[in-house]
Formats: C-alpha cells, structure tokens, sequence
C-alpha cells in the first residue's frame, strides 16, 4: 500500500512540474499590452443615408383623429412624404503611426463616411480627416489635429513565420481595448477580389468593431491590420485575416504623397498548375503560375509571354502558386523593367517586362450565342465560330463552341456548355475539322492540357484518354 502510494505521488509531482513547464513556455502578454494598446484607438463614423419614402398612395387618406393614424406613418410615412435624412453609425479600430497625427484603419470602416471620431485610450475625441483610402487593399490613413501622440513600432510581415504567436488590440463589438491572442495560421493568403493583397491568416479572435486594429508580434511590433473573418455566423470561427503591414505601409506612403495608389500591371490570366496539367506540360511537380491570357497591348504581349507559359519566378522571388504572383507584380516600381522565369515548351527561359500602372478592371464578357452543325467528339458537341462571336469574345481567330457535354473525358475534366475551346494540348484549335484531328492524336493514359475560355474567362484543364 505504502509503495503505491509513493508511485501516484511521484506521478502527480511529475506531472505538476510538466504543467509548470508547460505554462512558463507560454507568451506573457501583460508588459506588451502595456506598452502599445495607448497608441490603438476606437473609430466612429457617422454617415447620412435617405429614409424610405412612404409606401402609401397619394390619395390614401389617414384620418388625423383616428387611433391608427400614427401606427400608419410609422410604418409607412405619411402619404406624399418625400424621403428624409437619417444618420447611420459604424465602429472600428485603428492605430496611430505618428506623433502628429496620422492613423491607419481599414477602407471599410471609413467608407462614404460623413464624420470621422477617433477616441484615444486617455478618453480624448478628435475628429479625423481622410487623407485618402484605397479598396483594393482596404487600407486607409486618416489624420487627427494633435502632437505627441503615442505611436505603434512596425515589424516586418515577410519575417513571420506560420505558428508564431500574435495578439490584436480593438474594440470588437464596441468593446475598448479588447485583446485576444493566437497564432499565424498560414500566410498568402489570396481572397476573392483581393487578389493583390497576401493576406495573414490567423486564429486570433476577430470580430465585427476589430476592423482596422492592430495585429502584433512578440516584440511588440505591428505585423499586420485586421481586415476581415471567414464566418457563417457573423462572429469569429477560428478563420482572421490581416493585411500584411509592409503591403499597409506602401499603401500608406502613396496615399500620403498623392492621395491615390498605382500598381504595377503585367497583363495577363493566370491559374495554378495541377498535377494533371503539370504532367501535361512535363513538369516534373505542379508549380508556378500557368499563363491563361494575355491581355491586348499589356507589357506582357508586349514582351513576347505567351499563353501557355508558366511563370515561375518574378524580380528573383519564387512564384511557387498563382497567388504569389499579384501581390508582386502590384507592389512592384511602375516603368521598372521586370525579369520573368518562365517555363515554355519544357524548357526554362527569362523574360524582361516593362511594368505599368494598373488600368481599370474589364466586364466580363457575354456567353457567346448557338450555332448549328455540331460533331460528336469525347462526349462533346462542338460547332465552329462565327466572327460575330468571335468578336464578342475578342478571339481573332479559329476556335470551336461546346454546345452540348455528354458522358465522357470532357466532363471529368470539367468542360461545360458555352464553353469556347482555344487549344488544345497546346497547338491552336482552328475549326471542329481541327479540333477532330488533335485529339484523334491523344495518348490513352496520358494527360492532355486543354485551353478554354469560359465567359471571357480563359481557363486551362485536363484530359485524360
């Protein structure tokens, strides 16, 4: 009994100290909050915003006695009432960057905003001008009248690495100086629209109010600004994400100087390699970013890059996924002369663009109308052309419509109708007589890459007899 009771006491001693151990390896946050939630503010806006006019007819008439009369023009105004001007408030956070005033915080916070009130941690209100903001990044610099303020110290967002602990400061939910703690999930992010911006992803708890607040490292320095959450509840799941600060900060400089931001443009479609269309191109594992289009009169077609080319390097940096690519090609000097590592036809080849500014986006094109005639090839219906269609979806020449998918090789590999073919494993598709010709030629086993453009939209898939 004796020896039994020495063994569960040397287990419990045991496992006290792995507790001890455990918990004196963990981040103490006290002295870093200390030191930086002062330069952290909370961010209201006000904006005015027309109430609905009465959605009563011009000739109901509501008694001025009767007991329902003012339940009517509460809900629906009164009869002829023309709209009138409400006032609709937001809140967010933000961070001071320098003694004289000037702050950053997301676009979206401040947004067609009619008044902006910046509340310092000392309980001070002053009210901010917008120097200027940019959408894409959803970055904008704000600037208060006021000298000495405590201001934030920046990191460097390239030298975070993915499991490195991070903690934000803001006022989710209108709570003040909130704080919540985690680590870097992954970085590069790339999110829909925002292609231009390699988001940090994070499980720090972040939530509506959070926008535009502060994400830090260990070292007290600012890594990154909280933008936005992946949710399907409307609060946080695990899934944050922040604007890396080196992307902020170019932002910021450019807003500063000129109130405007310009990025640099190569011009061209890209998608990530898969496996099938790596093997498809010989590539010995799927990397890079596969050129899908490129765009008429681009520092690209000027340069000579070809559809088909997989672009695996950009100024000496690694483009390992299409997502790399962007976020360089945007940050970097517009008119610099940018050298491309490319693949063509297997072999690797470098490539010298002259960068320009980012022009506007383009409408996506219109699906191009029916034809007649069609053949049956790998479960396809296919029908050649006419240069009114091919007009509409800037095609100079040749190619076929997919009018019909049936069962077949097509259809695992993701082919739909309206669908335009453009080539196939790599050689032009001219007509269905073409078309036929190519792929009585495919290898069984082997996988095939097929270029197709899908509602102005050129994509690259992968057959396989």
């Amino acid at each position: 009994m004796g020896m039994r009771f020495k063994q569960s006491f040397t287990i419990l001693i045991l496992l006290l100290l792995s507790f001890s151990l455990l918990a004196s390896n963990l981040p103490d946050f006290t002295t870093l909050v200390e030191d930086n939630s002062n330069a952290v503010v909370n961010i209201s806006t006000t904006q005015k915003v027309a109430q609905q006019k009465s959605h009563l007819p011009q000739n109901f008439d509501i008694p001025e006695n009767s007991p329902y009369s003012e339940l009517f023009k509460h809900f629906f105004g009164a009869p002829g009432q023309m709209p009138r001007q409400q006032q609709a408030r937001s809140l967010g956070s933000g961070f001071i960057i320098s003694e004289d005033g000037f702050l950053l915080t997301n676009h979206h916070v401040v947004n067609n905003a009619d008044e902006i009130i910046v509340r310092l941690q000392d309980r001070r209100e002053l009210k901010a001008t917008l120097v200027g903001s940019d959408e894409r990044t959803d970055v904008a610099l704000l600037k208060v009248e006021a000298n000495n303020l405590p201001v934030v110290k920046f990191g460097s967002s390239k030298k975070l690495k993915v499991g490195e602990w991070v903690f934000a400061i803001g006022s989710p939910f209108g709570f003040d100086s909130s704080v919540t703690a985690g680590i870097v999930s992954a970085k590069g992010r790339s999110l829909p629209k925002e292609n231009y911006v390699p988001f940090i992803q994070t499980d720090v708890a972040i939530n509506p109010g959070n926008s535009g607040g502060p994400l830090f490292n260990l070292a007290g320095e600012v890594v990154g600004i909280n933008s936005q959450i992946y949710s399907r509840s409307g609060g946080f799941m695990g899934l944050s994400f922040a604007i890396p600060i080196d992307v902020a900060l170019n932002v910021s400089h450019q807003l500063k100087s000129t109130g405007t931001v310009v990025r640099g443009w190569l011009g061209v479609r890209i998608q990530d390699v898969t496996r099938e269309l790596a093997e498809s191109f010989d590539m010995d594992k799927p990397y890079g970013a596969l050129v899908a289009q490129v765009v008429a009169n681009s520092p690209a077609s000027k340069a000579g890059v070809q559809v088909g080319d997989v672009i695996v390097g950009f100024n000496g940096q690694v483009v390992d996924r299409s997502s790399t690519l962007p976020p360089l090609v945007g940050a970097a000097d517009i008119s610099s002369v940018a050298r491309l590592a490319i693949i063509r036809h297997k072999k690797p080849k470098t490539i010298s663009v002259k960068l320009e500014g980012l022009p506007e986006d383009k409408v996506a094109l219109e699906a191009p109308e029916k034809e007649q005639q069609s053949d049956e090839i790998l479960g396809l219906s296919v029908i050649d052309l006419t240069a009114d269609i091919r007009k509409k979806l800037e095609i100079k020449r040749g190619s076929v419509l997919v009018q019909s998918v049936g069962n077949g090789i097509a259809a695992k590999a993701g082919v739909r109708p309206g669908d335009v073919i453009m080539q196939f494993g790599g050689k032009a598709v001219k007509s269905t007589q073409s078309f036929k010709l190519l792929t009585d030629k495919m290898v069984s086993g082997k996988f095939v890459s097929l270029l197709i453009n899908r509602q102005g939209t050129p994509i690259f898939l992968a057959l396989k007899k």
